[in-house]
Protein backbone atom coordinates (compact mmCIF):
# COMPACT_ATOMS: atom_id res chain seq x y z
CA UNK A 1 0.00 0.00 0.00
CA UNK A 2 1.04 3.51 -0.82
CA UNK A 3 1.55 5.32 2.44
CA UNK A 4 2.50 8.68 1.75
CA UNK A 5 3.76 10.66 -2.06
CA UNK A 6 5.66 13.95 -1.81
CA UNK A 7 6.81 15.91 -4.12
CA UNK A 8 9.00 19.18 -3.92
CA UNK A 9 9.94 22.26 -6.93
CA UNK A 10 8.10 19.71 -9.46
CA UNK A 11 6.17 21.29 -12.42
CA UNK A 12 3.99 23.85 -9.93
CA UNK A 13 3.94 21.88 -6.85
CA UNK A 14 6.35 23.78 -3.98
CA UNK A 15 5.92 21.67 -1.57
CA UNK A 16 3.14 18.89 -1.32
CA UNK A 17 2.60 15.68 0.97
CA UNK A 18 -0.34 13.22 0.53
CA UNK A 19 -0.85 10.19 3.20
CA UNK A 20 -3.20 7.95 1.70
CA UNK A 21 -4.91 5.32 3.47
CA UNK A 22 -6.74 1.82 2.70
CA UNK A 23 -9.17 1.25 0.25
CA UNK A 24 -10.33 4.40 -2.30
CA UNK A 25 -8.39 7.38 -2.40
CA UNK A 26 -10.27 9.85 -5.02
CA UNK A 27 -8.15 13.15 -6.00
CA UNK A 28 -10.34 15.80 -7.28
CA UNK A 29 -9.75 19.63 -8.29
CA UNK A 30 -10.14 22.59 -11.14
CA UNK A 31 -9.53 21.18 -14.34
CA UNK A 32 -5.70 22.79 -14.30
CA UNK A 33 -4.96 22.39 -10.80
CA UNK A 34 -2.45 19.57 -11.53
CA UNK A 35 -4.12 16.96 -10.03
CA UNK A 36 -2.08 14.53 -12.65
CA UNK A 37 1.10 15.73 -11.73
CA UNK A 38 0.89 13.79 -8.69
CA UNK A 39 0.10 10.61 -10.37
CA UNK A 40 3.17 11.74 -13.04
CA UNK A 41 5.34 11.98 -10.10
CA UNK A 42 4.31 8.61 -8.73
CA UNK A 43 5.16 7.20 -12.25
CA UNK A 44 8.85 9.21 -12.15
CA UNK A 45 8.90 6.79 -8.73
CA UNK A 46 7.93 4.00 -10.65
CA UNK A 47 10.60 4.17 -13.04
CA UNK A 48 9.26 6.54 -15.83
CA UNK A 49 11.03 8.64 -17.77
CA UNK A 50 12.58 11.98 -16.14
CA UNK A 51 12.21 15.42 -18.14
CA UNK A 52 14.26 18.70 -16.62
CA UNK A 53 10.93 20.74 -17.60
CA UNK A 54 9.61 19.43 -14.41
CA UNK A 55 12.23 21.10 -12.50
CA UNK A 56 9.79 24.38 -11.09
CA UNK A 57 11.39 27.45 -12.56
CA UNK A 58 13.87 29.11 -10.49
CA UNK A 59 15.16 25.81 -8.57
CA UNK A 60 18.31 23.61 -9.00
CA UNK A 61 16.51 20.24 -8.52
CA UNK A 62 13.25 18.47 -8.40
CA UNK A 63 12.56 16.45 -5.53
CA UNK A 64 9.92 13.35 -5.57
CA UNK A 65 9.66 10.94 -3.03
CA UNK A 66 7.13 7.66 -1.46
CA UNK A 67 6.35 5.69 1.18
CA UNK A 68 5.32 2.02 0.42
CA UNK A 69 4.58 -0.69 2.73
CA UNK A 70 7.08 -3.56 2.27
CA UNK A 71 6.02 -6.74 0.07
CA UNK A 72 7.92 -10.03 0.39
CA UNK A 73 8.42 -9.64 -3.32
CA UNK A 74 9.93 -5.86 -3.16
CA UNK A 75 12.59 -7.42 -0.18
CA UNK A 76 13.34 -10.08 -2.38
CA UNK A 77 14.12 -7.42 -5.31
CA UNK A 78 15.91 -5.10 -2.71
CA UNK A 79 17.92 -7.92 -1.61
CA UNK A 80 19.13 -9.59 -5.62
CA UNK A 81 20.43 -5.78 -5.78
CA UNK A 82 22.37 -5.38 -2.27
CA UNK A 83 19.74 -2.90 -0.84
CA UNK A 84 19.44 -3.12 3.01
CA UNK A 85 15.83 -3.50 4.55
CA UNK A 86 15.37 -2.13 7.53
CA UNK A 87 12.04 -2.00 8.89
CA UNK A 88 8.35 -2.73 6.75
CA UNK A 89 8.58 0.04 4.81
CA UNK A 90 10.41 1.05 1.62
CA UNK A 91 11.05 4.53 0.65
CA UNK A 92 12.00 6.03 -2.39
CA UNK A 93 13.33 8.89 -3.60
CA UNK A 94 14.40 10.87 -7.10
CA UNK A 95 16.05 13.91 -8.00
CA UNK A 96 16.33 15.24 -11.42
CA UNK A 97 18.59 18.37 -11.77
CA UNK A 98 18.20 21.26 -13.90
CA UNK A 99 21.04 20.45 -15.53
CA UNK A 100 19.66 17.43 -16.76
CA UNK A 101 21.24 15.01 -14.33
CA UNK A 102 19.31 12.96 -11.93
CA UNK A 103 19.61 10.39 -8.84
CA UNK A 104 17.70 7.84 -7.25
CA UNK A 105 17.32 6.37 -3.64
CA UNK A 106 16.06 3.24 -2.31
CA UNK A 107 15.90 3.14 1.63
CA UNK A 108 17.76 5.94 1.42
CA UNK A 109 20.58 4.36 -0.29
CA UNK A 110 22.20 5.00 -3.93
CA UNK A 111 20.17 2.76 -6.80
CA UNK A 112 18.87 2.97 -10.33
CA UNK A 113 16.48 3.63 -12.15
CA UNK A 114 16.66 0.10 -13.25
CA UNK A 115 15.91 -0.92 -9.47
CA UNK A 116 12.65 1.13 -9.57
CA UNK A 117 11.12 -0.70 -12.83
CA UNK A 118 11.80 -3.86 -11.16
CA UNK A 119 10.15 -2.62 -8.06
CA UNK A 120 7.27 -1.27 -9.84
CA UNK A 121 4.94 -4.69 -10.64
CA UNK A 122 5.43 -5.66 -6.97
CA UNK A 123 4.43 -1.93 -5.54
CA UNK A 124 2.16 -0.40 -8.20
CA UNK A 125 0.41 -0.13 -11.51
CA UNK A 126 -0.58 3.38 -12.89
CA UNK A 127 -3.01 3.94 -15.77
CA UNK A 128 -2.57 7.03 -17.00
CA UNK A 129 -3.84 8.75 -20.29
CA UNK A 130 -2.08 7.20 -23.06
CA UNK A 131 -0.17 4.72 -20.88
CA UNK A 132 0.43 2.15 -18.61
CA UNK A 133 2.80 2.36 -16.04
CA UNK A 134 4.35 -1.00 -15.42
CA UNK A 135 3.42 -2.20 -18.77
CA UNK A 136 0.02 -4.56 -18.64
CA UNK A 137 1.92 -6.51 -20.93
CA UNK A 138 0.88 -9.88 -22.04
CA UNK A 139 2.87 -11.18 -18.53
CA UNK A 140 0.30 -8.91 -16.93
CA UNK A 141 -2.71 -10.20 -18.42
CA UNK A 142 -1.82 -14.17 -18.10
CA UNK A 143 -1.19 -12.97 -14.86
CA UNK A 144 -4.10 -11.29 -14.38
CA UNK A 145 -6.04 -14.61 -16.00
CA UNK A 146 -4.38 -17.07 -13.90
CA UNK A 147 -5.93 -15.33 -10.69
CA UNK A 148 -9.06 -15.07 -12.04
CA UNK A 149 -9.00 -19.23 -12.62
CA UNK A 150 -7.22 -19.56 -9.36
CA UNK A 151 -4.49 -21.76 -11.25
CA UNK A 152 -1.57 -22.44 -9.55
CA UNK A 153 2.19 -22.29 -11.56
CA UNK A 154 3.87 -24.84 -9.29
CA UNK A 155 3.91 -28.00 -11.06
CA UNK A 156 4.61 -26.23 -13.70
CA UNK A 157 7.65 -24.12 -12.48
CA UNK A 158 9.48 -27.39 -10.83
CA UNK A 159 9.18 -29.37 -14.24
CA UNK A 160 10.54 -26.60 -15.81
CA UNK A 161 13.59 -26.15 -13.52
CA UNK A 162 14.14 -29.76 -13.75
CA UNK A 163 14.37 -29.84 -17.13
CA UNK A 164 16.47 -26.78 -17.36
CA UNK A 165 18.94 -27.81 -14.96
CA UNK A 166 19.58 -30.94 -17.16
CA UNK A 167 19.13 -29.56 -20.42
CA UNK A 168 22.14 -27.20 -19.11
CA UNK A 169 24.52 -29.60 -17.99
CA UNK A 170 23.50 -31.85 -21.01
CA UNK A 171 24.77 -28.48 -23.54
CA UNK A 172 27.42 -28.00 -21.28
CA UNK A 173 28.90 -31.19 -21.50
CA UNK A 174 28.33 -31.60 -25.46
CA UNK A 175 29.89 -27.60 -26.24
CA UNK A 176 33.36 -26.87 -27.07
CA UNK A 177 34.65 -30.55 -27.23
CA UNK A 178 37.39 -30.13 -28.75
CA UNK A 179 38.81 -27.44 -25.96
CA UNK A 180 37.35 -29.90 -23.49
CA UNK A 181 39.59 -32.77 -25.44
CA UNK A 182 42.73 -30.81 -25.50
CA UNK A 183 42.39 -29.83 -21.53
CA UNK A 184 42.63 -33.35 -21.32
CA UNK A 185 45.98 -33.60 -21.41
CA UNK A 186 46.71 -30.81 -19.04
CA UNK A 187 44.21 -32.22 -16.41
CA UNK A 188 45.97 -35.84 -16.75
CA UNK A 189 49.40 -33.96 -16.39
CA UNK A 190 48.02 -31.96 -13.51
CA UNK A 191 45.83 -35.07 -11.75
CA UNK A 192 49.83 -36.99 -11.99
CA UNK A 193 52.23 -34.60 -10.59
CA UNK A 194 49.57 -34.09 -7.44
CA UNK A 195 49.16 -37.95 -6.66
CA UNK A 196 52.87 -38.61 -7.51
CA UNK A 197 53.97 -36.30 -4.45
CA UNK A 198 51.79 -38.26 -2.45
CA UNK A 199 50.41 -35.70 0.24
CA UNK A 200 50.32 -37.23 3.18
CA UNK A 201 48.25 -34.47 4.87
CA UNK A 202 46.78 -31.23 4.16
CA UNK A 203 49.57 -29.77 7.58
CA UNK A 204 52.37 -31.80 6.27
CA UNK A 205 54.42 -29.24 5.25
CA UNK A 206 53.55 -27.34 8.89
CA UNK A 207 55.14 -30.99 10.08
CA UNK A 208 58.13 -30.73 8.26
CA UNK A 209 59.35 -27.09 9.10
CA UNK A 210 58.57 -28.34 12.73
CA UNK A 211 61.15 -31.06 12.46
CA UNK A 212 63.32 -28.82 10.55
CA UNK A 213 63.77 -26.11 12.72
CA UNK A 214 64.98 -29.16 14.97
CA UNK A 215 67.82 -30.53 12.66
CA UNK A 216 69.22 -27.31 11.78
CA UNK A 217 70.01 -26.85 15.41
CA UNK A 218 71.20 -30.42 16.12
CA UNK A 219 74.14 -30.36 18.09
CA UNK A 220 72.94 -27.52 20.17
CA UNK A 221 69.74 -29.85 20.63
CA UNK A 222 71.78 -32.69 21.56
CA UNK A 223 74.37 -31.41 23.99
CA UNK A 224 71.38 -29.61 25.63
CA UNK A 225 69.67 -32.70 25.82
CA UNK A 226 72.39 -34.82 27.01
CA UNK A 227 73.33 -32.18 29.84
CA UNK A 228 69.56 -32.65 30.91
CA UNK A 229 70.44 -36.19 30.97
CA UNK A 230 73.73 -36.23 32.68
CA UNK A 231 71.92 -33.96 35.54
CA UNK A 232 68.71 -36.12 35.44
CA UNK A 233 70.30 -39.96 35.65
CA UNK A 234 74.10 -40.38 34.98
CA UNK A 235 75.95 -38.42 37.38
CA UNK A 236 76.48 -39.50 40.86
CA UNK A 237 74.83 -36.25 41.73
CA UNK A 238 71.95 -36.30 39.70
CA UNK A 239 68.49 -36.09 40.51
CA UNK A 240 67.41 -39.39 40.05
CA UNK A 241 70.34 -41.16 42.45
CA UNK A 242 69.66 -37.60 45.03
CA UNK A 243 65.62 -38.30 44.97
CA UNK A 244 66.02 -41.98 45.56
CA UNK A 245 68.48 -41.66 48.35
CA UNK A 246 65.98 -39.62 49.79
CA UNK A 247 63.17 -42.00 49.23
CA UNK A 248 65.04 -44.99 50.90
CA UNK A 249 64.99 -42.67 54.13
CA UNK A 250 61.55 -41.95 53.90
CA UNK A 251 60.58 -45.47 53.66
CA UNK A 252 62.28 -46.06 57.15
CA UNK A 253 60.93 -43.42 58.75
CA UNK A 254 57.40 -44.46 57.52
CA UNK A 255 58.05 -47.90 58.97
CA UNK A 256 57.83 -46.29 62.69
CA UNK A 257 55.59 -43.29 61.40
CA UNK A 258 52.75 -43.32 59.08
CA UNK A 259 52.54 -39.78 58.46
CA UNK A 260 55.81 -40.17 56.44
CA UNK A 261 53.97 -42.57 54.13
CA UNK A 262 52.09 -40.10 51.92
CA UNK A 263 55.56 -37.76 51.91
CA UNK A 264 57.32 -41.03 50.27
CA UNK A 265 54.56 -41.63 48.35
CA UNK A 266 54.94 -38.52 46.53
CA UNK A 267 58.70 -38.60 46.72
CA UNK A 268 58.39 -41.56 44.68
CA UNK A 269 56.36 -40.06 42.42
CA UNK A 270 58.86 -37.36 41.56
CA UNK A 271 61.26 -40.09 41.04
CA UNK A 272 59.13 -42.17 38.25
CA UNK A 273 58.68 -38.29 36.60
CA UNK A 274 62.27 -38.05 36.75
CA UNK A 275 62.81 -41.13 34.89
CA UNK A 276 60.09 -40.21 32.74
CA UNK A 277 61.59 -36.98 31.56
CA UNK A 278 65.28 -38.53 31.23
CA UNK A 279 64.28 -41.72 28.82
CA UNK A 280 62.15 -38.65 26.53
CA UNK A 281 65.22 -36.84 26.78
CA UNK A 282 67.66 -39.45 25.71
CA UNK A 283 65.09 -40.75 22.92
CA UNK A 284 65.84 -37.33 21.26
CA UNK A 285 69.12 -37.04 21.17
CA UNK A 286 69.28 -40.55 19.88
CA UNK A 287 66.98 -39.75 16.83
CA UNK A 288 68.90 -36.52 16.14
CA UNK A 289 71.97 -39.00 15.33
CA UNK A 290 70.26 -41.63 14.09
CA UNK A 291 69.26 -39.07 10.94
CA UNK A 292 72.39 -36.96 9.46
CA UNK A 293 70.75 -37.18 6.22
CA UNK A 294 67.06 -35.93 7.26
CA UNK A 295 67.46 -32.66 6.83
CA UNK A 296 68.42 -32.77 3.22
CA UNK A 297 65.64 -34.63 2.79
CA UNK A 298 63.59 -32.16 4.25
CA UNK A 299 64.56 -29.17 2.90
CA UNK A 300 63.56 -31.15 -0.91
CA UNK A 301 60.55 -32.44 0.48
CA UNK A 302 59.75 -28.46 1.16
CA UNK A 303 60.88 -27.35 -2.10
CA UNK A 304 58.42 -29.70 -3.56
CA UNK A 305 55.54 -29.07 -1.63
CA UNK A 306 56.21 -25.07 -2.27
CA UNK A 307 56.02 -25.90 -6.20
CA UNK A 308 52.83 -27.39 -5.73
CA UNK A 309 51.40 -24.78 -3.79
CA UNK A 310 52.72 -21.90 -6.54
CA UNK A 311 51.03 -23.96 -8.99
CA UNK A 312 47.53 -25.11 -7.98
CA UNK A 313 46.71 -23.53 -4.53
CA UNK A 314 47.97 -21.72 -1.68
CA UNK A 315 47.65 -24.23 0.91
CA UNK A 316 48.27 -28.06 0.73
CA UNK A 317 44.33 -28.29 1.15
CA UNK A 318 43.67 -26.20 -2.13
CA UNK A 319 46.46 -28.46 -3.66
CA UNK A 320 44.56 -31.24 -3.37
CA UNK A 321 41.45 -30.32 -3.97
CA UNK A 322 42.68 -28.81 -7.34
CA UNK A 323 44.14 -32.93 -7.83
CA UNK A 324 40.26 -34.09 -6.68
CA UNK A 325 38.90 -31.56 -9.02
CA UNK A 326 41.27 -32.76 -12.33
CA UNK A 327 40.69 -36.26 -11.66
CA UNK A 328 36.34 -35.58 -11.60
CA UNK A 329 36.97 -33.69 -14.87
CA UNK A 330 38.84 -36.79 -16.62
CA UNK A 331 36.34 -39.23 -14.96
CA UNK A 332 34.02 -37.23 -16.37
CA UNK A 333 35.87 -37.01 -20.09
CA UNK A 334 36.18 -40.79 -20.29
CA UNK A 335 32.53 -41.73 -18.77
CA UNK A 336 31.36 -38.82 -21.47
CA UNK A 337 29.44 -41.33 -23.81
CA UNK A 338 27.63 -43.02 -21.23
CA UNK A 339 26.58 -39.65 -19.30
CA UNK A 340 25.43 -38.46 -22.23
CA UNK A 341 23.37 -41.14 -23.00
CA UNK A 342 21.87 -40.95 -19.62
CA UNK A 343 21.75 -36.94 -19.32
CA UNK A 344 19.54 -37.62 -22.67
CA UNK A 345 17.37 -39.86 -21.16
CA UNK A 346 16.65 -37.52 -18.05
CA UNK A 347 16.15 -34.56 -20.44
CA UNK A 348 13.34 -36.55 -22.44
CA UNK A 349 11.82 -37.92 -19.38
CA UNK A 350 11.99 -34.32 -17.59
CA UNK A 351 10.12 -32.68 -21.04
CA UNK A 352 7.88 -35.15 -20.78
CA UNK A 353 6.87 -33.97 -17.19
CA UNK A 354 6.77 -30.33 -17.67
CA UNK A 355 4.59 -31.29 -20.92
CA UNK A 356 2.37 -32.96 -19.17
CA UNK A 357 1.87 -30.10 -16.37
CA UNK A 358 2.04 -27.23 -19.33
CA UNK A 359 -0.88 -28.82 -21.18
CA UNK A 360 -2.82 -28.91 -18.12
CA UNK A 361 -2.57 -25.63 -17.03
CA UNK A 362 -2.71 -24.43 -20.97
CA UNK A 363 -6.22 -26.31 -20.33
CA UNK A 364 -7.32 -24.79 -16.86
CA UNK A 365 -6.68 -21.58 -18.78
CA UNK A 366 -9.01 -22.12 -21.98
CA UNK A 367 -11.51 -22.69 -19.39
CA UNK A 368 -11.39 -19.51 -16.94
CA UNK A 369 -10.70 -17.30 -20.21
CA UNK A 370 -14.24 -18.27 -21.76
CA UNK A 371 -15.65 -17.25 -17.89
CA UNK A 372 -13.71 -13.79 -18.02
CA UNK A 373 -14.88 -13.25 -21.26
CA UNK A 374 -18.47 -12.73 -20.85
CA UNK A 375 -18.06 -11.48 -17.28
CA UNK A 376 -15.42 -8.68 -17.83
CA UNK A 377 -17.66 -7.64 -21.14
CA UNK A 378 -20.26 -7.50 -19.03
CA UNK A 379 -18.75 -5.01 -16.67
CA UNK A 380 -17.06 -3.08 -19.49
CA UNK A 381 -20.24 -2.13 -20.65
CA UNK A 382 -21.69 -1.25 -17.30
CA UNK A 383 -19.00 1.36 -17.82
CA UNK A 384 -20.69 3.62 -20.92
CA UNK A 385 -19.06 1.22 -23.13
CA UNK A 386 -20.26 -1.11 -26.53
CA UNK A 387 -17.72 -3.62 -26.51
CA UNK A 388 -16.51 -7.19 -27.28
CA UNK A 389 -14.14 -8.51 -25.57
CA UNK A 390 -12.00 -11.87 -25.93
CA UNK A 391 -9.33 -13.67 -24.62
CA UNK A 392 -6.75 -15.38 -27.02
CA UNK A 393 -4.10 -18.01 -25.76
CA UNK A 394 -1.89 -19.15 -27.93
CA UNK A 395 0.29 -22.35 -26.52
CA UNK A 396 3.64 -22.37 -28.11
CA UNK A 397 5.02 -25.99 -27.28
CA UNK A 398 8.39 -25.65 -29.13
CA UNK A 399 11.25 -25.97 -26.14
CA UNK A 400 12.34 -22.34 -27.18
CA UNK A 401 9.36 -21.15 -26.01
CA UNK A 402 9.25 -22.73 -22.46
CA UNK A 403 9.15 -21.11 -19.24
CA UNK A 404 8.44 -21.61 -15.72
CA UNK A 405 4.94 -19.79 -16.38
CA UNK A 406 4.17 -22.57 -19.16
CA UNK A 407 4.15 -22.57 -22.72
CA UNK A 408 0.74 -19.76 -23.14
CA UNK A 409 1.34 -16.20 -24.77
CA UNK A 410 -2.41 -14.57 -23.35
CA UNK A 411 -3.46 -11.76 -25.03
CA UNK A 412 -6.90 -9.52 -24.20
CA UNK A 413 -8.13 -8.47 -27.38
CA UNK A 414 -11.36 -6.01 -27.93
CA UNK A 415 -13.35 -4.06 -29.73
CA UNK A 416 -14.98 -0.50 -28.45
CA UNK A 417 -17.31 0.01 -31.53
CA UNK A 418 -19.83 -2.27 -33.43
CA UNK A 419 -17.88 -3.56 -36.90
CA UNK A 420 -14.36 -3.38 -35.95
CA UNK A 421 -12.20 -5.98 -35.78
CA UNK A 422 -10.70 -7.27 -32.11
CA UNK A 423 -7.33 -6.06 -31.48
CA UNK A 424 -5.25 -5.96 -28.66
CA UNK A 425 -5.35 -3.92 -25.50
CA UNK A 426 -2.35 -1.17 -26.32
CA UNK A 427 -3.91 -0.45 -29.89
CA UNK A 428 -6.84 1.24 -27.88
CA UNK A 429 -6.70 4.93 -28.96
CA UNK A 430 -8.38 6.40 -25.82
CA UNK A 431 -6.79 6.33 -22.59
CA UNK A 432 -9.92 6.96 -20.76
CA UNK A 433 -11.18 3.67 -22.26
CA UNK A 434 -8.19 1.96 -21.81
CA UNK A 435 -9.06 3.36 -17.93
CA UNK A 436 -11.74 1.62 -17.72
CA UNK A 437 -11.36 -1.48 -19.57
CA UNK A 438 -8.42 -2.32 -16.86
CA UNK A 439 -11.25 -1.42 -14.26
CA UNK A 440 -13.46 -3.88 -15.10
CA UNK A 441 -11.01 -6.71 -15.76
CA UNK A 442 -9.87 -5.73 -12.13
CA UNK A 443 -13.15 -6.02 -10.61
CA UNK A 444 -14.57 -9.15 -12.40
CA UNK A 445 -11.06 -10.30 -11.63
CA UNK A 446 -10.91 -9.28 -7.64
CA UNK A 447 -14.66 -10.38 -7.74
CA UNK A 448 -13.69 -14.36 -8.72
CA UNK A 449 -10.43 -14.06 -6.45
CA UNK A 450 -12.46 -13.51 -3.52
CA UNK A 451 -15.11 -15.79 -3.92
CA UNK A 452 -15.87 -18.80 -1.94
CA UNK A 453 -12.97 -21.67 -1.86
CA UNK A 454 -10.44 -19.72 -2.84
CA UNK A 455 -7.16 -20.04 -0.37
CA UNK A 456 -4.66 -18.59 -2.50
CA UNK A 457 -4.14 -15.86 -4.70
CA UNK A 458 -2.11 -14.79 -7.30
CA UNK A 459 0.14 -11.93 -6.81
CA UNK A 460 -0.90 -8.65 -7.90
CA UNK A 461 0.31 -4.93 -7.24
CA UNK A 462 -1.44 -3.28 -4.56
CA UNK A 463 -1.78 -0.19 -5.36
CA UNK A 464 -3.66 0.81 -8.32
CA UNK A 465 -3.88 4.17 -10.09
CA UNK A 466 -6.47 5.45 -12.35
CA UNK A 467 -5.80 8.93 -13.88
CA UNK A 468 -9.18 10.28 -14.89
CA UNK A 469 -11.15 6.88 -15.75
CA UNK A 470 -14.21 8.62 -15.91
CA UNK A 471 -13.59 10.69 -19.71
CA UNK A 472 -16.50 10.69 -21.60
CA UNK A 473 -19.02 8.63 -19.33
CA UNK A 474 -21.82 10.25 -17.06
CA UNK A 475 -24.78 9.81 -15.11
CA UNK A 476 -25.51 6.29 -14.53
CA UNK A 477 -22.68 5.24 -16.03
CA UNK A 478 -20.35 7.36 -13.94
CA UNK A 479 -22.38 5.84 -10.87
CA UNK A 480 -21.38 2.23 -11.68
CA UNK A 481 -17.35 3.45 -12.12
CA UNK A 482 -17.52 4.23 -8.41
CA UNK A 483 -19.43 1.28 -7.21
CA UNK A 484 -16.55 -0.48 -9.26
CA UNK A 485 -14.12 1.26 -7.84
CA UNK A 486 -15.22 0.51 -4.17
CA UNK A 487 -15.73 -3.28 -5.15
CA UNK A 488 -11.60 -2.84 -6.26
CA UNK A 489 -10.93 -1.09 -3.38
CA UNK A 490 -11.91 -3.81 -0.87
CA UNK A 491 -9.09 -5.82 -1.94
CA UNK A 492 -6.13 -3.53 -2.65
CA UNK A 493 -5.72 0.06 -2.32
CA UNK A 494 -7.11 2.53 -5.36
CA UNK A 495 -6.12 5.68 -5.85
CA UNK A 496 -8.32 7.60 -8.67
CA UNK A 497 -8.35 10.99 -10.45
CA UNK A 498 -11.77 12.14 -11.37
CA UNK A 499 -13.90 15.02 -12.33
CA UNK A 500 -17.27 13.51 -11.99
CA UNK A 501 -19.22 13.88 -8.17
CA UNK A 502 -20.46 10.50 -8.69
CA UNK A 503 -17.36 9.13 -8.64
CA UNK A 504 -15.83 11.19 -6.24
CA UNK A 505 -18.31 10.41 -3.56
CA UNK A 506 -17.32 6.70 -2.91
CA UNK A 507 -14.24 8.07 -1.90
CA UNK A 508 -12.70 5.99 1.96
CA UNK A 509 -10.41 9.57 1.68
CA UNK A 510 -10.48 12.44 -0.90
CA UNK A 511 -7.89 14.52 -1.55
CA UNK A 512 -8.61 18.17 -2.79
CA UNK A 513 -6.00 20.03 -5.52
CA UNK A 514 -5.87 23.40 -5.75
CA UNK A 515 -3.66 26.33 -7.30
CA UNK A 516 -2.69 28.97 -5.04
CA UNK A 517 -0.48 32.40 -5.68
CA UNK A 518 1.86 33.12 -3.13
CA UNK A 519 4.26 35.53 -3.11
CA UNK A 520 3.45 36.26 -6.74
CA UNK A 521 3.71 32.40 -7.82
CA UNK A 522 1.01 29.73 -8.34
CA UNK A 523 1.77 26.44 -6.76
CA UNK A 524 -0.31 23.23 -6.33
CA UNK A 525 -1.45 22.64 -3.11
CA UNK A 526 -2.88 18.80 -1.50
CA UNK A 527 -5.24 18.45 1.19
CA UNK A 528 -7.64 15.85 2.31
CA UNK A 529 -11.10 17.11 3.03
CA UNK A 530 -12.91 16.44 6.49
CA UNK A 531 -17.05 15.95 5.39
CA UNK A 532 -18.37 19.30 5.62
CA UNK A 533 -15.54 20.19 3.24
CA UNK A 534 -16.18 17.08 0.89
CA UNK A 535 -20.10 17.80 0.23
CA UNK A 536 -18.49 21.38 -0.59
CA UNK A 537 -16.32 19.82 -2.83
CA UNK A 538 -18.89 17.59 -4.71
CA UNK A 539 -21.52 20.14 -4.89
CA UNK A 540 -18.53 22.36 -6.88
CA UNK A 541 -18.54 19.94 -9.44
CA UNK A 542 -22.08 19.29 -9.72
CA UNK A 543 -22.72 22.99 -10.02
CA UNK A 544 -19.60 24.85 -10.49
CA UNK A 545 -18.28 27.77 -8.91
CA UNK A 546 -20.76 28.97 -7.26
CA UNK A 547 -22.40 26.39 -4.67
CA UNK A 548 -26.48 26.54 -4.50
CA UNK A 549 -28.64 24.64 -1.85
CA UNK A 550 -29.74 22.46 -4.53
CA UNK A 551 -26.49 21.50 -5.25
CA UNK A 552 -25.46 21.05 -1.89
CA UNK A 553 -28.95 18.97 -0.99
CA UNK A 554 -27.46 16.67 -4.02
CA UNK A 555 -24.06 16.37 -3.27
CA UNK A 556 -25.10 15.16 0.52
CA UNK A 557 -27.51 12.90 -1.51
CA UNK A 558 -24.30 10.96 -3.14
CA UNK A 559 -22.57 10.95 0.04
CA UNK A 560 -25.05 9.28 1.57
CA UNK A 561 -25.86 7.17 -0.95
CA UNK A 562 -22.13 5.70 -1.88
CA UNK A 563 -22.18 4.85 1.98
Amino acid sequence: MLLELRAENYAVIDRAVANFGLGLNLLTGETGAGKSILIDALALLLGGKASTDVVRHGAEKAVVGCVFELTPGAEAILEANGIDVESDHILLRREILANGKGRVFVNNQPATVGVLRQLAPELALVHSQGETMGSFDQAQQRTLLDRFGGLSHDAVADAFAAWRATKDKLEELQSAEQDRLRMADLWRFQNKEIEQAALTAEDENVQLEAEKRVLANAEKLYTAAMSAHELLYESESSAETILGGALKNLEELARYDVRFQAPAQQLAAAKAIVEDVDAEVRDFADNINAAPGRLEEIEDRLAALDRLKRKYGQTLAEVIAFGADAARKLAEIENRDALVVELQAKEAQDAAAYRVASAQLSSGRAEAAKKLEKMAEAQINDLAMSTRFRIQITPDQTPASWTAHGWDQVECLIATNAGEPLKPLHEIASGGEMSRVMLALKVTVEEAASGAGRKKKSPLPRTLVFDEIDIGIGGRAAEAVGRKLKTLSRGQQVLCITHLPQIAAFGDQHFLIEKTEKRGRTQTEVRRMEDTERTQEIARMLSGATLTETSLKHAEHLLATSR
